[in-house]
């Protein structure tokens, strides 16, 4: 099945090449077409030279990837987006050509000319696959270590008084075997620290798949410091489940590997379980499920189990890797969850956010994919992520440092 997949995926970027090359050849008119051949094939040879390094590259090695071999995937990785955008364009307007044929045909009862392809349509293809070039080479080079801090205030009437201005730092889908400069993590872990954090969690995905992805940050992640605690859950990558195993055991040594680690991090794992946080004499409960998502996404996460032992009435704040679970179970839940803190989507590493308008193509997977949410009183933050995985780099979505203050009504 993945090798059928595989098979199809080739065709479609092989078609889209070579019907980009056709359209651009037969709208732009233009003087030179040595030149245009030859640029065109050079662009193919790199894109698909590129690609075939990068497969080679993944499979001989689990190490952390080097700069150039990330720049490289991301040349080639942005010459296949626009050549299959530029191959949607034409297909597009060769459609509209088939339907003004056919038109003209029926009404003339006879078969009519077939229109040339249009010289604003072949520039336009050509204009909007060269900006997605260059914005999806930006992410890799400079877009994917450019943190933003977001900022939320939130008010409940419940909130203990002890607690009011309490300040949770959230950190969300390191993946810190992708990275390829530990200098610049280090200064976006520092940046989370000047925030001043009362509490620091991460919410799922430290690693890609294997516990050593976490070695060369130990130090870094153990400077961060929090009165209340630095709290971490699973998922769904932690679980090493994309990786090839010799067998169960060596999963679950990895897995062990991965807990010890984040031990020396000085995070406590909150597997089902939950935590008081206490301040003078008032308490609020930190709630840490496994990964919950829908299909194909594991469901370990128990939150009955977890919330067990906590009094009626209290206030809670969940960490559950998948934002899906909050609409899935936690707003219906019996107990009043009044926060719940997510990540996974990483806002695809794509799109733009400009003020209140914000898209990425990510959104049509996700009801829920970034920022904060409110239903019936009880909140939820999906974080962008702070690190990348597949798409070595982050165009538009900047990774992100989330600071959300509790302010008692």
């Amino acid at each position: 099945m993945r090798m059928m997949a595989l098979i199809i995926f080739i065709a479609l970027l092989l078609v889209s090449d070579f019907y980009s090359w056709f359209g651009l050849h037969t709208s732009l008119q233009l003087s030179n077409l040595t030149l245009f051949h030859i640029s065109y094939a050079a662009t193919s040879l790199i894109s698909w030279l590129g690609m075939g390094l990068i497969i080679v590259a993944f499979s001989k090695t689990h190490m952390t990837q080097p700069v150039w071999l990330n720049l490289i995937f991301g040349l080639a990785f942005s010459l296949i987006v626009a050549k299959l955008i530029m191959g949607s364009f034409f297909l597009i307007e060769d459609v509209l050509r088939g339907f003004v044929w056919l038109f003209q045909t029926v009404a003339n009862f006879r078969t009519a000319e077939l229109t040339s392809r249009s010289f604003f349509w072949g520039i336009s293809a050509l204009s909007l696959g060269g900006f997605l070039a260059l914005f999806l080479n930006y992410g890799v080079i400079y877009g994917k270590y450019h943190y933003k801090v977001h900022k939320q205030t939130l008010y409940f009437n419940d909130l203990p008084d002890a607690f009011h201005g309490f300040k949770i730092v959230q950190l969300s889908d390191l993946h810190l075997g992708t990275f390829d400069n530990a200098k610049k993590v280090a200064r976006g872990l520092k940046k989370a620290q000047e925030q001043e954090p009362d509490l620091l969690v991460f919410t799922g995905d430290m690693v890609n798949n294997y516990a050593y992805e976490a070695l060369p940050y130990i130090n870094d992640i153990k400077k961060l410091k929090a009165p209340f605690g630095k709290y971490t859950i699973m998922g769904n990558h932690d679980y090493g489940s994309y990786a090839r195993w010799k067998d169960e055991q060596e999963n679950t040594e990895n897995l062990k590997q991965l807990h010890q680690i984040e031990k020396e991090m000085g995070l406590t794992w909150l597997n089902n379980q939950h935590v008081a946080l206490t301040k003078d004499s008032d308490t609020i409960y930190l709630i840490g499920v496994e990964n919950w998502g829908l299909p194909p996404f594991p469901q370990y996460g128990q939150l009955d189990s977890a919330v067990q032992g906590i009094p009626d009435g209290s206030f809670s704040v969940l960490l559950s890797h998948d934002p899906t679970h909050w609409r899935q179970q936690v707003i219906e839940f019996g107990k009043h969850i009044h926060l719940t803190l997510s990540g996974h989507t990483h806002g695809m590493q794509f799109g733009f956010e400009l003020g209140k308008l914000r898209w990425s193509p990510v959104k049509y997977k996700y009801a829920e994919w970034a920022g904060l949410y409110e239903t019936a009183g009880k909140y939820l933050n999906v974080n962008r992520g702070f690190g990348h995985i597949g798409y070595p780099g982050r165009a538009g979505i900047r990774p992100e440092i989330t600071v959300i203050e509790l302010q008692k009504r």
